[in-house]
């Protein structure tokens, strides 16, 4: 008998129509023979089900069911696409948790975590994972100019600390543009985080793991034709998208135990991306030192046909039909 799984896009945030495109993607990709697929889609507490006819349902939010031609139709498992609040913050994963649904991707701490980009980089910080330096404003604090100079220097990246796909996130310059800036972030986020402007290679790695197998796969490198990978870039094709990266086969391979590390250490489920700069400097002795730089980890990544993820899939020689199905499979033996 077909498991009956749920597509859940949406959300609270800028994203919303991005989570739409990524849903359709997952759509596409979804073994149909062996699953049953229903697009949830979820706004505020607006939750409807897309019937095949085109038209919508409500959900029951007391069971997380439907009904069809007045039979209850529950589901068997949920797929999260959503790229924000309440399907990336750990929100809908406690949800079902309560329910006792299975679902794709990382767990309540895991993705509280991961969602609030200072919160989980200071984290990994810990554990020896180098990042930017950075600083965290919240709602109703200020900061100097000479403060944000002094502390993180210019050029500097300020951005909200929750959030995605490039929104509120601007490149700082020069003194004059940081108020804005700030302003611009909080419209995004209640909580603001300016960050070191680090010069280098920009690189994205999936990974997923399962009972059965570990799978971290040809990173992408990302050169934007912008002055970083913002949302133009990332949605408009103002970008060229490199997988696998042209990288030394050592850095490489440094990357990818990076990744499956960070993985490990937060407890993640399901596909992640994790995005890096790798930059190089000149020790006193004049060698160059290459160092890999993290900057953030996502655990409901993009997943359009052109997203990340599928091209590295692609480059991998697999299929996301079988990705997907492992993913699933995972979480319902």
């Amino acid at each position: 008998m077909k498991r009956t799984i749920a597509i859940v896009c949406g959300g609270d945030t800028s994203e919303f129509e991005v989570s739409l495109r990524s849903a359709q993607g997952i759509y596409s990709f979804i073994d149909k023979e062996r699953y049953t697929l229903y697009i949830v889609e979820m706004r505020g507490t607006d939750w409807h089900v897309q019937l095949p006819d085109g038209t919508k349902t409500p959900v029951d939010r007391n069971d997380f069911s439907f009904r069809l031609d007045g039979a209850k139709v529950v589901f068997d498992f949920a797929y999260i696409t959503i790229h924000g609040t309440p399907g990336e913050d750990g929100r809908l994963q406690g949800y079902f948790d309560m329910l006792h649904i299975p679902y794709s991707c990382c767990g309540v701490l895991a993705a509280a975590l991961t969602y609030d980009k200072f919160a989980c980089n200071q984290y990994l910080k810990a554990f020896g994972v180098r990042i930017a330096d950075s600083l965290l404003l919240r709602q109703g604090q200020s900061v100097s100019d000479e403060d944000v100079i002094g502390k993180i220097g210019l050029p500097c990246f300020i951005k909200p600390s929750l959030g995605g796909s490039s929104f509120g996130v601007t490149k700082v310059k020069s003194a004059d543009q940081i108020h804005e800036a700030i302003l611009k972030a909080m419209h995004e986020s209640d909580e603001v985080m300016v960050e070191a402007f680090m010069e280098g290679t920009e690189i994205s790695q999936g990974c997923y793991k399962t009972q059965e197998k570990e799978v971290v796969l040809p990173a992408t490198e990302v050169v934007s034709d912008n002055e970083f990978f913002d949302y133009n870039a990332k949605y408009n094709g103002q970008v060229r998208e490199i997988t696998p990266a042209r990288l030394k086969e050592e850095t490489a391979e440094r990357v990818s135990l990076i990744t499956s590390m960070i993985y490990d250490i937060l407890g993640c489920n399901g596909i992640i991306r994790v995005d890096y700069i790798i930059t190089h400097t000149t020790d006193e002795n004049g060698k160059e030192r290459e160092r890999i730089n993290m900057l953030e980890v996502n655990t409901t990544p993009g997943m359009t046909a052109t997203s990340f993820i599928p091209q590295q899939v692609r480059a991998a020689g697999m299929d996301m039909k079988d990705v997907l199905t492992d993913i699933i499979e995972n979480k319902l033996s």
